[in-house]
């Protein structure tokens, strides 16, 4: 399967599952979370980003991220699943290098607060708490985790927190357990499908940055593909890169729709 590198002349794998920020092509929603990101830093609250499987948010929140120097932001990521807001601590404190003695909450709470403060105070950063997947937290957890944001006396929280998931994240914080921390979102944007021509773009974007300049997809393959994916972009990549497997082995110059409809057979979309 590795042979169509070869036969279009790839330099890097084209469509990888992971790619430097640098190279990745701008959206619009990439902007956006930019911008709600940087807003969110400032006041030191929390910033909700959802969208479905495979959308791209956790990538398009490494990017905005990734225009902050590491002197200026640390970042703290956990993904979280369906445990006890304990076993939330525990990785936190892990992810902060802490090491964790006690399954106490108030000392796991105490010990994430006073490393974010020698963070903030200490070395002068801003510290962003990204807890992916978090639309998996038990409801229990989206009813106290908000006292991890209160410092003297629930003044203005030193670090930001950004809660990335799935739809039904926002869905949670509508229950009225929930409205504390729900309070205490300052911004929230919900990563959509790209259109067909955005599709174009993003296709001939990633042929380039992987070495080959020609566009290698028919129009119809462009269809194809974006509606296979439903605009989203990880279903795209896959599509994408089965189209070409298919293509060169059937030694095409150019991906059509009947070869993304073979690469579909190889998918669960």
């Amino acid at each position: 399967m590795t042979k169509y590198m070869e036969y279009f002349g790839f330099k890097t794998t084209p469509f990888p599952t992971t790619i430097a920020p640098k190279n990745l092509l701008k959206l619009p929603d990439m902007i956006g979370i930019k911008e709600r990101l940087d807003y969110t830093l400032n006041l030191g609250g929390i910033m909700l980003v959802t969208g479905e499987v495979g959308s791209g948010k956790s990538t398009a929140l490494r990017w905005a991220m990734s225009h902050y120097h590491p002197n200026e932001l640390t970042t703290v990521e956990v993904v979280s699943n369906s445990a006890s807001l304990n076993e939330l601590y525990k990785q936190l404190c892990w992810a902060l290098n802490l090491d964790v003695n006690s399954g106490s909450r108030s000392l796991l709470s105490r010990m994430i607060k006073n490393a974010i403060r020698d963070l903030v105070v200490g070395k002068k950063q801003k510290v962003l708490l990204v807890i992916d997947e978090a639309n998996l937290l038990r409801i229990d957890v989206f009813a106290e985790l908000h006292t991890l944001t209160q410092f003297n006396h629930d003044t203005v929280s030193p670090f930001a927190i950004a809660l990335v998931g799935q739809t039904t994240l926002a869905d949670k914080l509508t229950y009225r357990s929930s409205s504390p921390l729900a309070s205490r979102v300052v911004a929230k944007t919900h990563l959509k499908s790209i259109t067909k021509d955005q599709m174009q773009e993003y296709l001939h974007h990633h042929l380039k940055i992987a070495g080959v300049k020609k566009s290698l997809f028919g129009d119809d393959a462009v269809t194809a593909i974006h509606q296979g994916s439903s605009g989203l972009l990880r279903e795209a990549n896959n599509l994408a890169r089965g189209g070409m497997i298919a293509a060169a082995a059937e030694g095409c110059e150019l991906v059509g729709a009947e070869h993304i409809r073979i690469a579909s057979t190889e998918l669960i979309i």
